[in-house]
């Protein structure tokens, strides 16, 4: 385990076994995660620990940044220090500003609508290369960020291990203090994954990918619904919402002709009866590699009120940086084809 991710306690052990007083565990941890600094920076941290440490201080680099004119959303390029390249994406809200982080190099998903799974699964994200994308902003707009959302690209509970290491070290006080509830992971629906979070004892925000009602329709855009079928993902949300208390988002993402008809209303009040959940509709972005387009905005305000009037909560999710292709995994499918020209 690199030390830029074990927590203050762990830091403590791993610095008396360096031969140096256990309180400069805390200093270190307070000095990467709670003040930002370099090592050099540190005055308090002896050179003997310094030259001590096993591997460099690590940091993800924003290799390109663009910014929406049509709102204040930023997309991000970060490189890795192996060289892959992942993605995220900073959106202001009146309560303060949300990040997308990425938990994976691509992903092996293989939702039909989805660019980060083009390429598969390159490798996991260590929790320190995820806590560098959240500092690495905040050094580049001189901000705070309150909240964040794994869904950039990759499939969180596919690297479960790292991302509970990464949503813990953040919510470390020492650190960056982030309560969880300002947490949301967004899953395509791995069920094994939602069950063994519902038994964390974390109240982190739960957004399932649903983007059909239907088991053979879903399995056509979702490959993770040929391993886990409807039945079992909703009785999972169920188990979820009985042991956390938290109202699951159920992400649905809107294709005309395909998911927005009154064949879907039906399945969705079927689905969600008793279910504490709050539906977001989705726009579906464009993109060169799925032919399909969004229902025009009356339908899709038609298909929220459909919903609503069946006690549905529900809202249509704002498209923000759409100048800027802020939709996961376009940024970087750019840069791929241009760097292999």
């Amino acid at each position: 385990m690199h030390w830029m991710e074990m927590t203050p306690h762990e830091l403590k052990d791993f610095v008396v076994d360096l031969g140096e007083k256990s309180f400069r565990g805390t200093q270190l941890f307070e000095g990467i995660h709670g003040q930002r600094k370099d090592l050099a920076e540190m005055t308090n941290i002896p050179k003997s620990l310094v030259e001590a440490l096993p591997e460099p201080l690590e940091s993800v680099e924003i290799v390109k940044r663009l910014a929406s004119k049509l709102d204040e959303t930023k997309k991000y390029l970060y490189r890795l220090s192996d060289g892959e390249i992942v993605e995220g994406v900073l959106m202001k809200y009146r309560h303060g500003y949300s990040l997308c982080v990425s938990t994976q190099v691509g992903c092996r998903m293989g939702c039909k609508f989805c660019v980060s799974t083009l390429n598969g699964l390159i490798r996991n994200l260590r929790p320190f290369e995820m806590l560098s994308q959240v500092y690495a902003v905040e050094a580049r707009e001189n901000i705070h960020i309150s909240n964040i959302i794994l869904m950039g690209s990759g499939e969180p509970f596919d690297n479960y291990d790292h991302v509970l290491r990464f949503l813990r070290l953040l919510h470390e006080p020492k650190g960056q203090n982030m309560s969880y509830r300002n947490m949301t992971i967004s899953s395509c629906g791995l069920v094994d994954g939602i069950k063994t979070l519902a038994e964390e004892g974390i109240p982190v925000n739960l957004a399932i990918s649903l983007h059909e009602t239907e088991q053979g329709e879903r399995k056509k855009l979702m490959p993770v619904a040929a391993r886990y079928d409807m039945a079992q993902l909703f009785d999972a949300l169920r188990y979820y919402v009985d042991r956390t208390g938290q109202r699951i988002t159920l992400e649905y993402t809107l294709i005309q002709g395909q998911n927005d008809g009154m064949r879907n209303i039906r399945e969705f009040e079927e689905l969600t009866r008793g279910l504490l959940c709050h539906v977001n509709l989705i726009p579906l972005n464009t993109t060169d590699h799925f032919s399909h387009t969004k229902p025009g905005r009356e339908h899709i305000l038609r298909f929220q009120r459909e919903l609503s009037q069946r006690g549905i909560s529900c809202t249509i999710r704002r498209e923000l940086g759409s100048d800027i292709q802020a939709s996961c995994g376009q940024l970087k499918a750019g840069a791929v084809a241009v760097e292999a020209r």
